[in-house]
């Protein structure tokens, strides 16, 4: 972590305190919770906008909000609203921010050839990210994050922390564990929005080829093995 990290970590642990109690105590004040979020959420999907390409495509901005409103009417929490964006870039990639913003590549979109089943299981796993809270505690392991959480305007921080990191941190800073429990929930939303039970395992096996040519990047390459996802999976359809 640089020196200006260190300092805003430094400076902020009053704040860190208040941004982690707020979170942690989310069950008796979810709505604030919820706005906590959003507020990180906001300010780096502003900055993902500024940093990378958007799509030009409409086809694709259609078929992800598509995917993704059908997907959000089957989560039990009315209060989360998420929002959905194909950005410009290789390899294939998708990530999601606090508050639900998703983001999705377009060259992932081309991977799945624009299987809405395989998509909307992509869009789900990330999805599930933000449901369990994974995406708020990864922002919140980072002091600097954390203290732009419950700032009025985390831009520059925000800016300057991407411009540190990249894209990296947004898409291998789960645990394995967390991917599989994002994983489960994934394939459960998916399938309650009524979509095929083996489009998870169709993508995985994408992803394999593209692993064996050594064509995948770093957010695959740091998840669990896909044989283990597959196994998951095959798991959860023998459960369902």
């Amino acid at each position: 972590m640089s020196n200006i990290f260190y300092k805003l970590g430094k400076m902020a642990g009053p704040t860190v305190r208040k941004a982690k109690w707020i979170w942690h105590t989310a069950a008796s004040n979810r709505t604030q919770a919820i706005q906590t979020e959003t507020l990180v959420g906001r300010d780096m999907a502003n900055e993902i906008r500024q940093k990378f390409n958007l799509d030009a495509s409409p086809e694709n901005t259609e078929l992800l909000n598509e995917i993704g409103s059908s997907l959000t009417k089957c989560v039990a929490d009315e209060q989360r609203s998420f929002q959905f964006e194909s950005i410009d870039t290789t390899p294939p990639n998708a990530f999601c921010l606090p508050g639900g913003f998703i983001f999705v590549s377009s060259s992932l979109v081309d991977l799945c050839q624009k299987n809405k089943n395989e998509i909307a299981f992509v869009i789900s796993h990330e999805m599930a990210h933000v449901i369990k809270g994974h995406a708020m505690e990864r922002m919140l392991s980072n002091s600097a994050i954390a203290a732009a959480s419950r700032t009025v305007s985390a831009t520059n921080i925000l800016a300057a922390y991407l411009r540190e990191v990249g894209i990296n941190f947004l898409t291998s800073a789960y645990s394995r564990e967390q991917e599989l429990q994002a994983d489960e929930l994934g394939f459960r939303l998916t399938i309650a929005a009524g979509n095929d039970p083996y489009a998870a395992i169709k993508f995985f096996q994408r992803i394999m080829k593209l692993e064996k040519k050594s064509e995948i990047g770093k957010y695959f390459s740091s998840h669990p093995p896909c044989k283990t996802r597959i196994n998951h999976i095959k798991q959860l359809i023998a459960r369902h």
